[in-house]
């Protein structure tokens, strides 16, 4: 790419905001000190956002701050908000891609809020029903794109079609060198289980599957996820926001029980001295930060949702996702892969 990938930070949004914020993009910026194709448009509290960038040291080159006036609160309804957030850092941080000053918006602000401002602000690519949250889910060979996340909590077959082919994008996007493998997440792998919907979108799927965006690899069952065999999982928004959140609560059962056992006694604290390095690669591969970000797909430019309780090292993870998305051009993978859903005529 040519011109710098332009990244929109909601410096407001989030636990901590905004020194969390401004720390990952210090972070981020020490990673990728060797590069000069990034730009930051900060937006929010001016004073405030100066005295955390003087602090790190960024340089000037790399950001421009946007003064706002106001910003979302994590307990504000949607409905509340679009009303009186026009003057907000995360309505300006969305806007922003409107006006064609950046290519992508980070937030680690109110979920709720910022799909339904992105969703007014951005609008719905021609053809797309519904947009889909997205996220990044460890497997054993790498890394998978599960969706749909909490967007939307009843699907049709159309949506769940959609929901493949944007997913497929945003996997070649991240990971242009693997083959994005498609699987509807089901109570079973056999063809004559689950629901009408979930059948019919199968049917549709092998069809589909033949244009070359994808492999599809039919149903796969929860207890399947990590193994690798498909790298897309595709499910409705209810039932994928209760399998990430028991993921995680399972995750964080396991470290924690872990730690504790290792702790019980001098024998176990002693065999711990011999397991370290294992132990701390164990604990990082299911690090939470390393996969934080989360994308909406489906509208007329990408937005990533950071969680609002995550360091500045989860949010550094975010700011390194929005560069991936932009560098691998999700927007014309995605247009390019809907494409082929009007030749089906689904």
């Amino acid at each position: 790419m040519d011109k710098k990938i332009c990244i929109a930070i909601d410096a407001m949004g989030g636990e901590n905001a905004p020194y969390k914020n401004i720390e990952g993009i210090s972070l981020f910026c020490k990673k990728y000190k060797k590069k000069d194709d990034y730009f930051f448009n900060i937006f929010g509290d001016e004073n405030k956002i100066n005295v955390e960038l003087k602090k790190y040291n960024i340089p000037d080159k790399y950001f421009r701050i946007f003064h706002t006036k106001s910003t979302v609160s994590d307990d504000e309804t949607p409905l509340t908000a679009v009303k009186t957030s026009k003057n907000s850092s995360m309505w300006n941080c969305v806007y922003s891609q409107v006006k064609s000053e950046s290519d992508i918006s980070l937030s680690a602000g109110n979920t709720g809020v910022l799909l339904v401002i992105s969703r007014m602000i951005l609008k719905t690519i021609n053809g797309v029903s519904k947009p889909a949250l997205a996220g990044l889910w460890p497997n054993m060979n790498g890394m998978n794109i599960v969706l749909d996340l909490g967007a939307n909590i009843e699907c049709d077959e159309k949506n769940l079609i959609e929901f493949s082919e944007m997913g497929s994008a945003l996997h070649k996007s991240l990971f242009p060198n693997e083959k994005p493998k498609v699987a509807l997440l089901n109570v079973g792998s056999e063809e004559i289980k689950g629901t009408e919907t979930i059948k019919k979108a199968h049917s549709r799927l092998k069809e589909i599957g033949k244009n070359g965006d994808f492999i599809f690899n039919g149903y796969i069952e929860g207890n399947k996820i990590t193994e690798g065999f498909s790298n897309v999982i595709v499910t409705d928004g209810f039932t994928g926001n209760i399998a990430l959140k028991t993921a995680e609560g399972t995750a964080k059962f396991i470290t924690d029980n872990l730690k504790i056992s290792l702790k019980e006694n001098l024998l176990s604290k002693f065999s711990l001295l011999f397991s370290y390095f294992s132990l701390k690669k164990f604990k990082e591969k299911l690090d939470p930060r390393k996969f934080n970000g989360a994308i909406f797909l489906g509208l007329n430019g990408p937005v990533v949702k950071s969680h609002g309780s995550t360091d500045s090292i989860g949010f550094h993870h975010s700011i390194d996702l929005c560069y991936n998305i932009v560098k691998g051009n999700l927007m014309s993978q995605i247009k390019d892969n809907l494409s082929h859903l009007n030749d089906n005529q689904i």
